[in-house]
């Protein structure tokens, strides 16, 4: 007994003394672990995310990160943007992205998110990092200094009569077409949509038709500067505490963007978009009606559409809808237009909320605001979780109300692409969309404008397509005469649309005309027939 229990223990003891899990412990240890991806890394606390989320400004962060900034109310990041916090989206694309990376190259994946304090003291250690740099660079500025800067500045005086130089363009019609080219070709996948206005009608490459908001002092020294201009430059002018050096920084901005391709696409980097964002939320109006004007030159390059919607631009862009002044509001439907040009724009200017704003703005006094915000819609709604967007937004009574105005050829547009969704279809049809429709097809006159006609029989023709109801409310809506019209006199995609539905109408109309219980009662007899013959 003695023997075995000294057995025991120097079994133990040497299962105790084996060092080779700790030396396999400590070599994984020092195992170097690859660099991640700075799109990985959550710009706020510094660390592999692992909860991704998009905020309202469009940039990403850690979930924990966000919860942090909120409580302690911190807004600008280390390179002086400002994100909007309001809103959080979980990025789930860059959370399987991160997944991804670390299953191929081995990292370590995070287990869980980040410890509060620490996310805590990263937080606040960036706040006094930043109230540091304000301080050395925007505001410890001595009276002395101040006194000099003025001195070296001519006086100007500016008059109510100079601001009132170059007044804004009328509406050109070069710009729109006339033709049927915008009409909507619907429920055919094989056709895609036909090619629309690109630019929007706030835009003009004339410098005569600079607007009352571009005030300049002296125009010939600002165009002769522009040349000498880069982005720094214009970095640091709109960033100036100044607000008459940003509102000639901005003014000088869109003036060299109106025209110049190459400047568009050299001047569009991530620092001056975010010295031109806070340009856009100023409560001055001459800065933020041109940095909104500039806005639209900048995105009329495809290159730039993307890197605008990413800068956290379009926030403010909805508030100017809310809270600038006419002119502005012209701008910013015309950005909103032209960004939402760019296909992968268009889910996140939904997401962002401006399809409300859009749609408000419909009834603009503006013409610009409304023909911008109506062509934006249409865009937009190319997307399906837009047309549900829109459809919770009640938009199908105000496109409706719509139609007897001077804009019911953009708000067809619109309305096509909703009857193209089930959800769409539902609510057009629940607000008595078919007798709207077709009351506008009555009215319409032969000679008037083709394209309006042939929109109005394509959203009828997508209404038609697996609605049991629709024959119904055709029939009330005496539809019969009004497509034997439009068969006769329509376009050629309007006469083929106007043809099927007519053939629907005839077809529902003679199977309700059979009598169904002789067809029954034969069918049982000439089954009951074969049955005996195959008996016999």
């Amino acid at each position: 007994m003695v023997g075995n229990s000294n057995l025991k223990k120097w079994k133990f003891s040497l299962h105790k003394s084996s060092p080779a899990p700790e030396k396999t412990k400590t070599k994984s240890k020092s195992k170097s672990q690859p660099k991640p991806l700075d799109e990985f890394i959550c710009p706020i606390s510094g660390s592999l995310m692992f909860e991704p989320v998009v905020v309202s400004s469009g940039q990403t962060f850690e979930r924990r990160s966000v919860e942090v900034c909120r409580k302690l109310n911190f807004i600008p990041l280390i390179d002086g943007s400002k994100p909007d916090f309001s809103t959080v989206i979980p990025n789930l694309a860059l959370k399987k992205a991160i997944r991804n990376w670390c299953q191929s190259t081995g990292a370590d994946l995070p287990c869980d998110a980040p410890d509060y304090s620490s996310v805590n003291d990263s937080v606040t250690k960036l706040m006094s990092k930043l109230s540091e740099c304000d301080g050395d660079v925007r505001f410890r500025v001595s009276e002395r200094d101040l006194i000099a800067k003025m001195a070296e500045k001519p006086a100007v005086v500016l008059t109510h009569a100079q601001t009132q130089l170059n007044p804004r363009s009328v509406y050109h019609n070069r710009f729109y077409s006339s033709s049927s080219e915008e009409s909507v070709i619907a429920n055919v996948p094989d056709t895609p949509p036909l090619p629309l206005v690109t630019r929007p009608l706030c835009y003009s490459s004339s410098p005569s038709a600079s607007t009352s908001s571009e005030v300049v002092v002296d125009e010939t020294e600002t165009l002769d500067n522009s040349s000498t201009l880069d982005e720094q430059s214009f970095v640091t002018k709109l960033q100036n505490v100044d607000v008459f050096e940003q509102e000639q920084a901005v003014i000088l901005l869109r003036k060299v963007t109106r025209t110049d391709e190459e400047a568009r696409v050299s001047l569009c980097t991530p620092r001056l978009l975010a010295a031109l964002r806070q340009c856009v939320s100023s409560k001055y109006v001459v800065v933020q009606t041109n940095a909104v004007a500039a806005l639209v030159n900048l995105s009329l390059e495809k290159t730039n559409k993307l890197k605008i919607v990413r800068s956290g631009i379009v926030p403010p862009l909805i508030e100017v809808f809310k809270s600038g002044c006419s002119e502005s509001q012209e701008h910013a439907a015309g950005s909103l237009f032209s960004l939402s040009l760019e296909e992968e724009n268009k889910t996140a200017i939904g997401v962002l909320g401006a399809l409300q704003p859009l749609l408000h703005a419909l009834r603009s006094d503006s013409e610009r605001t409304r023909q911008d915000s109506a062509l934006a819609l249409y865009h937009l709604s190319l997307v399906q979780s837009n047309r549900v967007k829109l459809v919770k937004l009640g938009a199908v009574s105000t496109l409706l109300t719509l139609l007897e105005t001077g804009l019911a050829g953009r708000v067809l547009l619109v309305l096509c692409n909703l009857a193209a969704s089930s959800e769409g279809k539902s609510a057009m049809l629940d607000s008595n969309a078919i007798e709207c429709l077709f009351q506008k097809l009555r009215n319409e006159k032969v000679d008037s404008n083709e394209s309006t006609r042939e929109n109005c029989v394509a959203c009828l023709y997508s209404l038609s397509i697996g609605s049991m109801r629709f024959k119904g409310l055709a029939r009330a809506a005496r539809a019969t005469e009004v497509l034997r019209v439009v068969e006769e006199t329509g376009s050629e995609r309007a006469r083929e649309k106007a043809k099927r539905m007519l053939m629907m109408l005839r077809e529902r109309d003679d199977e309700e005309g059979r009598d169904w219980d002789a067809l029954l009662e034969g069918g049982m007899t000439q089954s009951r027939y074969r049955g005996i013959s195959t008996e016999f």
